[in-house]
């Protein structure tokens, strides 16, 4: 079997396999290498997500036998857990310590089934509050957005405190995305999830930190007999190693 990659996080990693998603780049440029496997759950949060761990990431196979650890998860939470508590999307909200430890959790229990395993957190992205007043999912009679870039920014620092706290890779997406003056209509299509560009520097950031450790096409085996290889003389020969 392929070795794998598993995308865990929100509606962001959810969409990630849509038409030019990060997901979907991700298993483009790993194609014939390893699988990307993606269980992204649009709406949840880190308390959410706990809840859920153990059915999300089965121990045991269809075959009854120990599942094989994949070689790395991305964990990709935050934007829902940094809605506001008095503003409409409160039932999604989660407080900062609250988060902060969950993420913690969500670590340690990965670790603890898979020890070497790559576990790489990703910060929710920036949010541009004019839009997001401009597409509610729900009706929003107070007329305020249901998240703020601040609060954002104070959930993508607890993430990279986290990662640092337990010896893991990050990706800071709130300040990277923000280095590009016109963030707001380059990398966010309602305020929130991403546009094709916006999806293209998750793959970026997420691809350098894999390369950090080792993880590229190149060197990686690939998966059966590449074309290139096969003797157009005897073309069954390569499928006898």
């Amino acid at each position: 079997m392929r070795p794998t990659i598993y995308l865990f996080g929100d509606s962001i990693t959810e969409a990630s396999f849509a038409d030019g998603g990060w997901g979907a780049a991700l298993a483009n440029h790993f194609c014939r290498t390893l699988d990307v496997v993606l269980r992204g759950y649009s709406g949840y949060n880190t308390r959410w997500a706990l809840k859920v761990l153990d059915r999300v990431f089965p121990t045991v196979g269809h075959d009854g036998a120990a599942a094989a650890p994949p070689v790395a998860v991305t964990v990709f939470f935050g934007a829902n857990d940094a809605c506001l508590p008095d503003r409409y999307a409160a039932f999604q909200h989660v407080p900062l310590d609250e988060y902060k430890q969950n993420l913690h959790s969500i670590v340690s229990s990965l670790k603890k089934l898979w020890p070497k395993t790559l576990i790489l957190l990703i910060t929710p992205p920036p949010i541009d509050e004019g839009e997001r007043l401009r597409h509610p999912y729900v009706e929003n009679p107070s007329g305020l957005p249901e998240r703020t870039n601040e609060a954002a920014g104070s959930f993508a620092k607890a993430c990279v405190e986290t990662a640092e706290e337990c010896g893991i890779p990050v990706v800071d997406l709130w300040t990277r995305m923000q280095q590009y003056t016109d963030w707001r209509k380059a990398y966010l299509s309602d305020g929130l999830h991403l546009t094709k560009e916006g999806n293209k520097v998750v793959f970026e950031e997420v691809m350098k930190k894999l390369e950090e450790r080792g993880l590229s096409p190149e060197k990686l085996k690939a998966d059966l007999p590449l074309f290139a290889d096969i003797d157009h003389d005897d073309p069954l020969k390569a499928f006898q190693q």
